[in-house]
C-alpha cells in the first residue's frame, strides 16, 4: 500500500508555490535558512532514509558574526567544511505571511548514518524530551521575551559603529497603552501575523524603560513552544524591517536600564492532567514538582551557559534590578530565580526566570527540563526554604558567576551536563564559549577608551 503523503506536503503541492522556505538552528540560535526551488525541496522533503538536503556545517562553526572557530573539534578547516544533512521537520510547516505566504519549515541535522547530530541545537533538545518520555511524562512550556525596539536600520546602525542606538520612545513607562500607541502599526503586525505564522501570542505589553516590549508566546509541547520562540525572535525583526524598527533581544544593552528576560514557564503532564498540581498539599505541588524544583535548584546553575550563553548575558546579573542573581525559589515570588505559580490544576506551573532574552530556546529549554528532570530521576528533595520578600533567607546561598568563562568551566565539568546532553555537545558548545570569551578578551571597549585614553 502506497504510504499517504504528509498534509504538509500536500498543502505545498496545491499551493502552486515555486520555492520554499527552509531554516535551521546555528549554535547561538540564529536562524540560518534559505530558499529552496520546489523540486529541490520536494526531494528533500522525502521520508528517511532518502529525505533532507545538504547545508554547510558551517553552522555550528562560526560565531554570531561568522567568525570560524580555531578550537572545534567536530566541525572547522581541518574538515573542510563539508555539507552536514539537513533533515525537514514537516510537522513545522507554516506559511510565512510578511513574505507573500511562502510555506516555511524548520529542520535539524543528522549523522551520515541518519543519527541525530550531536551538537544540533533542536537535536539536543529532542534527546531530553526523548528521556522525559521515558519517565512517562511530557514536557509542557511557555515563553517571554522582553526586548528592546529602536529607530534604526542595519545601515544606520553600522554608520553609528555601535554606540547610540535611539529607542523608538523615551522614558520608563510600564504597561502604557500611551507608548502601545506609537508604532502600533508594527505592534498591531506582530499581533495579527504571529499567529497566521504559527506562534499565537498570549499577551503583548510595554515594559519599563525606553522602547521596551515583553511577549507571552502561547503555552504548547516543549518542542513546539521552542520552535515559536525561535521563530518570534526572527519574525519580530522581520516584521519591524518593515516599520522602520530594528528589535534587539541583547540581554542588556544599557548599564543604567533593566535587561531583557527570556522567562521559561514549564509544567509536566501524563496526557490528561497537569502532573505539578496537588491539591491536598499545602503548597498545592505535588511530590513531583517537588523534585523538578529540586533539580532546578541544585543542578542548573552547572548548565549556565545554555541560559547565559554571552559575555553581556552576565552584565543583566545585577543585584537591585529584576533578574534574579541567586538560585533561590519563591512562592510568586518575581526576585526569584524559581517562581512556583501554584493554585489552580490547569495553571499550576513552574516559571525559570533566570534565562535572558538573548537564549537560543532549544538549548535554554533543554537545559531548564533537564535540571527539572535530572530531580525527578533522583527522587531530589525540595528542602531548601522558599524566599521571602527580596532574597529574605537566601543570604548564605552563593552568588552566580559573574562571567561567560567561570560558567563554561563549571559546565565542561559538570557530569550531570554530561549524562544529560552527551560529551560531544558538552566539548562542543564549552569550546564555542570559550572562543567568545577570547574575542571579548581581546576587544577594546568604548568603557576603556572613556576611562583610560586621555587620564593614564
Amino acid at each position: 500500500m502506497a504510504q499517504k503523503e504528509h498534509p504538509a506536503l500536500a498543502a505545498v503541492r496545491k499551493s502552486g508555490t515555486g520555492k520554499v522556505k527552509v531554516a535551521c538552528s546555528d549554535i547561538d540560535g540564529i536562524l540560518r535558512g534559505k530558499y529552496l526551488h520546489i523540486d529541490k525541496f520536494l526531494g528533500a522533503a522525502q521520508p528517511h532514509p532518502n529525505g533532507g538536503f545538504g547545508f554547510c556545517d558551517v553552522v555550528f562553526g562560526w560565531d554570531a558574526n561568522d567568525c570560524c572557530y580555531d578550537n572545534a573539534t567536530l566541525t572547522g578547516w581541518q574538515h573542510g567544511f563539508p555539507d552536514a544533512l539537513a533533515r525537514l521537520d514537516l510537522n513545522t510547516h507554516r506559511n510565512v505571511p510578511w513574505d507573500d505566504g511562502v510555506p516555511m519549515f524548520l529542520g535539524e541535522f543528522v549523522n551520515a548514518d541518519g543519527t541525530p547530530s550531536p551538537i544540533c541545537p533542536r537535536q539536543t533538545l529532542k534527546r531530553v524530551l526523548k528521556r522525559a518520555e521515558k519517565l512517562g511524562v511530557s514536557v509542557m512550556a511557555g515563553m517571554e521575551f522582553e526586548w528592546f525596539n529602536f529607530s534604526e536600520t542595519p545601515q544606520s546602525w553600522a554608520a553609528k559603529k555601535g554606540v547610540g542606538p535611539e529607542p523608538i520612545t523615551p522614558g520608563m513607562f510600564g504597561y502604557s497603552l500611551l507608548r502601545m500607541n506609537h508604532k502600533r502599526e508594527f505592534f498591531k503586525a506582530l499581533m495579527d501575523e504571529m499567529p497566521l505564522f504559527g506562534v499565537p501570542i498570549e499577551g503583548l505589553h510595554t515594559e519599563t524603560g525606553p522602547g521596551v516590549y515583553e511577549v507571552a508566546i502561547a503555552f504548547s509541547e516543549a518542542l513546539e513552544q521552542a520552535d515559536r520562540a525561535i521563530l518570534f525572535k526572527t519574525g519580530a525583526k522581520e516584521i519591524g524591517a518593515r516599520f522602520g524598527v530594528m528589535p534587539s533581544f541583547m540581554a542588556k544593552w544599557n548599564q543604567q536600564l533593566p535587561g531583557c528576560s527570556g522567562h521559561i514557564h514549564q509544567s509536566l503532564s501524563d496526557g490528561q492532567q497537569n502532573l505539578f498540581f496537588d491539591a491536598k498539599s499545602p503548597r498545592k505541588m505535588s511530590k513531583l514538582f517537588e523534585s523538578y524544583l529540586a533539580g532546578q535548584v541544585g543542578c542548573l546553575m552547572e548548565m549556565a551557559p545554555m541560559f547565559w550563553p554571552t559575555i553581556n548575558s552576565y552584565k543583566r546579573l545585577v543585584d537591585g534590578f529584576w533578574a534574579p542573581v541567586k538560585p533561590t525559589w519563591g512562592l510568586d515570588n518575581r526576585t526569584a530565580s524559581f517562581r512556583v505559580i501554584a493554585g489552580s490544576p490547569k495553571a499550576t506551573r513552574l516559571e525559570t526566570r533566570c534565562p535572558g532574552a538573548d537564549v537560543n530556546p532549544y538549548l535554554a529549554m533543554a537545559a531548564v527540563i533537564a535540571a527539572g528532570l535530572h530531580g525527578v530521576e533522583k527522587g531530589l528533595k525540595l528542602t531548601a526554604p522558599p524566599i521571602t520578600g527580596t532574597n529574605g533567607g537566601a543570604e548564605d546561598i552563593p552568588r552566580a558567576p559573574r562571567t561567560l568563562i567561570e560558567t563554561t568551566r563549571n559546565f565542561r565539568q559538570s557530569s550531570i551536563a554530561r549524562d544529560w546532553f552527551g560529551d560531544d555537545f558538552v566539548d562542543h558548545f564549552a569550546a564555542t564559549r570559550e572562543w567568545e570569551w577570547r574575542q571579548w578578551l581581546d576587544g577594546v571597549t568604548d568603557w576603556e577608551l572613556k576611562r583610560y585614553f586621555e587620564i593614564i
